[in-house]
């Protein structure tokens, strides 16, 4: 969003009422089960699609696309309804068919005014995605909520407000993905399967293993009054010859035989982060990140899972051993995190919650989100694939995300905030 660092320019939009838009038909009513997996990540998403095309202009995209949403909700018709809680004190979806909120808006520019949204402005981008006013909780905000933003130049955005309790990456891009075949008056090319109790806890649970994620860890470096600094957000991009790079020096020592683009850029950042926030050396850090669980459990998840398949892993080390060590160490210990992920290891941890209602603790950790194994830019809703697609903003600020880059989408960008001065030493790190 900036240029040279400064943006004279404000984005204005003006937003319409929102309507409520219901399933077009007779949908299932009454409660909805979440898995344990669904419960743990209850967060608000918010992600932008920028859709612009030579051909057609935006007079018919707020008509045509809430006419699909109609009918993309008979299939998913859980998105439709409400989020409770149910007797268990569990979040639970109370199909009502009440709806999804929709809100059309106009923007006072073009597309091109707002710049490069590769880079989280919450302020901006914010604009082109609809909260709901006065929310206290997420009980408060609908599963689902949409606004379409047209902008002078006949491009428009859509914005989306979904709860990651809903789905998790895959089974939201499967989501707009249908929406947009709706859409362009084509059949789903993957139907939601919708049983979730195929993710139920064990009776009584079993825990097998020991779940360090949801570890509270002890911040005896005092990160958090680094925290109260100012705090900057970049985007770091890692082409494929960085990317490279990276695996040679991994590689380097000998010390692993193999290493995936993935496990060298999260050791590397996690490494990086704990120098650059001056961690002391007995600090034990926490890395954190998702693994599609998908093909993992036994039996595999059907296709068109609509729920979240993923499961968090972790690794916990002192800064000092992390810092000092060469970079496959850190590696090794990302590797050794997605391999602990095993149809055990995943009943396992949905037990746990069950026992515990533990959620992951965040304190002296890194949380690494991948966004760059998921296609998005994809989506199609009849004016092409989108010119752009991302997130509005990082959940937490432990959180650092990795969405692919470029044409052939073979580059990184990895996108993180920290304090200014541990910012500095970041960046001087990157420079590899």
């Amino acid at each position: 969003m900036e240029n040279g660092g400064h943006t004279k320019f404000e984005l204005t939009v003006k937003q319409g009422v929102p309507t409520l838009v219901p399933p077009a038909e007779e949908t299932k009513k009454g409660l909805y089960f979440l898995s344990n997996l669904d419960q743990n990540i209850a967060v608000i998403v918010r992600t932008i699609y920028c859709f612009k095309s030579e051909e057609q202009g935006n007079e018919k995209a707020v008509e045509l696309i809430k006419d699909a949403l109609l009918k993309v909700l008979v299939h998913y018709y859980p998105l439709a309804a409400r989020l409770t809680i149910s007797p268990e004190g569990k979040l639970i979806v109370d199909c009502t068919a009440e709806g999804a909120v929709f809100v059309e808006a106009e923007a006072n520019c073009t597309m091109e005014e707002i710049g490069d949204n590769t880079k989280p402005d919450p302020v901006t981008i914010g604009k082109l995605v609809y909260d709901i006013p006065g929310a206290k909780n997420i009980l408060e905000i609908p599963p689902l909520v949409a606004q379409v933003t047209k902008f002078k130049c006949g491009g428009f955005v859509l914005g989306l407000c979904m709860n990651h309790c809903m789905f998790d990456g895959l089974g939201a891009m499967e989501f707009v993905n249908s929406w947009g075949e709706t859409a362009r008056g084509l059949p789903l090319k993957v139907p939601p399967f919708q049983d979730r109790t195929i993710l139920k806890a064990r009776n009584p649970p079993k825990i097998e293993f020991p779940h360090q994620e949801f570890a509270e860890i002890d911040d005896i470096s005092n990160t958090s009054d680094l925290y109260k600094e100012e705090m900057l957000y970049r985007t770091f991009c890692f082409d494929p010859d960085k990317l490279e790079q990276l695996k040679a020096k991994a590689m380097k020592d000998g010390a692993l035989t193999k290493c995936t683009s993935f496990e060298a850029l999260s050791g590397f950042v996690w490494r990086a982060r704990s120098k650059a926030l001056k961690m002391k050396p007995d600090q034990p850090t926490k890395l954190l990140f998702a693994v599609d669980g998908r093909a993992r459990f036994d039996p595999p998840i059907p296709q068109g899972y609509f729920g979240n398949g993923i499961v968090l892993t972790n690794s916990v080390c002192a800064a000092g051993e992390l810092v000092e060590n060469p970079l496959s160490f850190a590696v090794k210990l990302v590797q050794e995190a997605v391999q602990l992920v095993t149809d055990g290891y995943m009943r396992s941890a949905i037990d746990y919650f069950e026992a515990t209602r533990a959620r992951p603790s965040l304190a002296a950790t890194l949380l690494i989100t991948t966004w760059s194994r998921l296609s998005f830019h994809t989506t199609d809703f009849g004016w092409g694939e989108p010119i752009l697609s991302g997130p509005v903003a990082l959940p937490e600020k432990e959180v650092i995300l990795f969405l692919s880059h470029g044409k052939e989408r073979k580059s990184v960008n990895v996108l993180l905030g920290l304090p200014a001065p541990a910012m500095e030493i970041f960046e001087q790190l990157v420079e590899i």
